[in-house]
Parts: C-alpha cells; structure tokens; sequence
C-alpha cells in the first residue's frame, strides 16, 4: 500500500452511488456493470469498508447522483450523454425500487448526505466541499460506482479542491474491464493518493 497516514479527525469515508439500479440484480444498470462487480466482489468489499469505517469512528458522507423526475432534462438546451441516457432510461428514479440505496449502504445517524449531484462528480454544484470543510476532513477513502464516470470525476475534483484521496480498486466497478483499467490504472492514479485494495485500507483504518 502507498505511504498513506490517516489522522481519524480528519479523515472520512466517501460513498458515491450506492443504488440499487447500479449493484443490485433486477437494477437498471446492473447487467452492464455485473461482470466486473462479481469478479472483484465489489458489493461485499463496498460493504466491508463501510462497516470498518462505522466501526472506526470514522465520518460517513454520501455522494448520490439525482433521482431522475418527471420532467428532468425535457426543457434543458443542452445536455451530456450521461444525462440523455439516464433521461432515456429514468436511471433512478425516484420513489422507485432502483432509486433508492441498497440497505446495506442506507446511512445512518450522523452521516452526511449531500446534495445530489446531475453529472459525474460528487462535488459539482453540490454542498459536498461544504459539508466536508464544515466537519474538518481533508482525507477521503472513496467507494462505490462507477469506476469511470462518477467515481473518477468526484476524486479528480477533490484533488483539485486540495483534498488526499485514497480510492479502493476492489471496490468499485465498471462496465467492461477496459474502463476499469483506464480508470484506475492510468487517469485516477494523477489525482489520488493511493488506490489501494480493500484488504489494504480495512488494515489502515483498523490500526487508527
């Protein structure tokens, strides 16, 4: 693992997405993610830094991609393919089975949910920064989906807001292993810290 220390006060667990269409069978998204998400167990390792976390003391926030509503999208001049298809597909949607979170990862008392956001990153006109500044942590531990899009734009500006990001390989996923690896391998290694195994991080939050 890289020569990260985490100081508890100051670190904190980030969760992106963790929806039922994205890592639950009968989701929207799921058969496209599925290959990856079983062959690196990413549901279980999601949930086992999550419980680690919890168990550490350790802050919890939430990153959550908007719930699709009727109407979204339908007046807007100009729109990004990941929003035409999440608008083609109602990815999300809420008061829907697939928009809500899978129980394992619903947030507990004391969380911090942040706004949710319409794109990929977590922290694109969203309270994220605030809500993190506001509690004092400067260290992120990122989980969740999707490795390419969502995952990779949320820890790019977190790195460019000043904060030292630590992303869990075996804890994400992506539709094909050639997306894992662009992201992973060769665009979030510029912004993150260390991207470590889920093994690897549940030592260093254990040893806290």
């Amino acid at each position: 693992m890289a020569n990260v220390r985490y100081d508890k006060q100051l670190t904190a667990l980030l969760v992106i997405d963790p929806y039922n269409d994205f890592i639950s069978e009968g989701g929207k998204v799921w058969p496209r993610i599925k290959a990856v998400a079983e062959a690196n167990s990413c549901v279980s390792h999601m949930a086992q830094v999550l419980n680690t976390a919890r168990k550490a003391g350790l802050r919890v926030f939430y990153a959550l991609h908007h719930r699709y509503r009727a109407g979204d999208y339908e007046t807007w001049k100009y729109i990004a393919p990941i929003q035409a298809a999440a608008w083609s597909h109602k990815t999300f949607e809420n008061g829907t089975w697939g928009g809500e979170i899978r129980s394992e990862f619903a947030p507990q008392p004391g969380d911090i949910v942040a706004l949710e956001h319409w794109c990929s990153s977590g922290f694109a006109n969203t309270d994220l920064d605030l809500q993190l500044k506001k509690h004092g942590i400067h260290q992120l531990i990122v989980i969740g989906l999707i490795a390419h899009t969502c995952v990779e734009a949320t820890v790019r500006w977190a790195a460019e807001l000043g904060y030292q990001v630590t992303v869990v390989k075996d804890a994400t996923a992506s539709y094909s292993d050639k997306e894992m690896y662009a992201a992973l391998e060769v665009n979030i290694p510029n912004y993150a810290s260390a991207v470590v195994t889920t093994n690897e991080v549940v030592d260093a939050i254990c040893s806290l």
